[in-house]
């Protein structure tokens, strides 16, 4: 599993353990699984899903910065759309 966090300025929108997510890139969408490799990318506004326990999430972001480190991802987005 994966210990997602996803931040605005304003709040912690979602924090939990995920088995995957995907992420709109600059340069297009990319999916992160367990194990991924270290990364720090650049996103634009576009879908982020995931997927928990309990089934597959969706936000729309207003562009961000993804960080992606030893099973731990942080989000950190402009704004939560929806």
């Amino acid at each position: 599993m994966i210990q997602l966090t996803i931040i605005t300025p304003d709040q912690k929108v979602f924090e939990g353990e995920v088995e995957e997510a995907t992420f709109p890139g600059a340069n297009g969408s990319f999916q992160v699984l367990k194990n991924h490799a270290a990364l720090v990318s650049a996103l634009a506004k576009g879908t982020v899903s995931y997927t928990t326990k309990e089934g597959k999430k969706a936000h729309v972001i207003d562009g961000g910065v993804v960080e992606v480190n030893d099973n731990n991802v942080v989000l950190l987005a402009e704004k939560v759309i929806g």
